[in-house]
C-alpha cells in the first residue's frame, strides 16, 4: 500500500504542477494497492494541450499494464475531468474515478455534458466526487488568482 492515499499523492502532484507554472491538477491510476501511474499537468512543459494529468496517467498505466484497457483500475484526480479526459476514461474502461474539486466551466462528469450519462457512452465508471475537494479548490483558487 502506498505511504499516502492515492488522492493525497494526486494533490501533492497538483502542488508540483502549480510550482512549475502548470494548472494544479494531479492524477493517479491504481490497480488494487499498486500505483500504475502518477502524473501532473504538463501542457506547458510538453507544449501539448492534451497533456492533462489524467491523459498522462492513463497513457503511463496503459504502457505498464500492456493490455489496452484499465478495467479493474481506479483513477484519482484532483479536478473533475474534462470531455477529452472523460472520453479516455470511458475508452480505457476504468472501473472507478474519484475526483476532488468539481469544474463547473469545463467538467464533463457531473457538470457540462455529463458524458457518462449519455446514451452513446459505451462505458460509465463509478464516480465518487468531493474527496480532497477543499485542498484542491484552495490550490486552484491560489493558482488562478495569481494569474489575474
Amino acid at each position: 500500500m502506498p505511504s499516502q492515499s492515492p488522492m493525497d499523492l494526486a494533490l501533492t502532484l497538483a502542488e508540483e504542477a502549480a510550482a512549475n507554472g502548470e494548472a494544479p491538477v494531479g492524477a493517479v491510476v491504481m490497480e488494487g494497492d499498486t500505483i500504475l501511474a502518477a502524473e501532473r499537468n504538463r501542457m506547458k512543459a510538453l507544449a501539448d494541450p492534451t497533456a492533462h494529468a489524467e491523459m498522462l496517467a492513463i497513457r503511463t498505466a496503459l504502457k505498464t499494464r500492456a493490455t489496452g484497457r484499465l478495467d479493474g483500475c481506479d483513477l484519482y484526480v484532483t479536478l473533475e475531468p474534462c470531455a477529452m479526459c472523460a472520453g479516455a476514461i470511458a475508452h480505457t474502461r476504468l472501473r472507478r474515478i474519484y475526483f476532488a474539486a468539481e469544474d463547473i466551466k469545463a467538467g464533463a462528469v457531473e457538470n457540462g455534458i455529463r458524458l457518462f450519462t449519455q446514451p452513446t457512452c459505451h462505458h460509465a465508471p463509478e464516480v465518487i466526487s468531493g474527496l480532497g475537494a477543499s485542498r484542491s479548490e484552495a490550490l486552484l483558487r491560489t493558482f488562478f488568482r495569481a494569474l489575474r
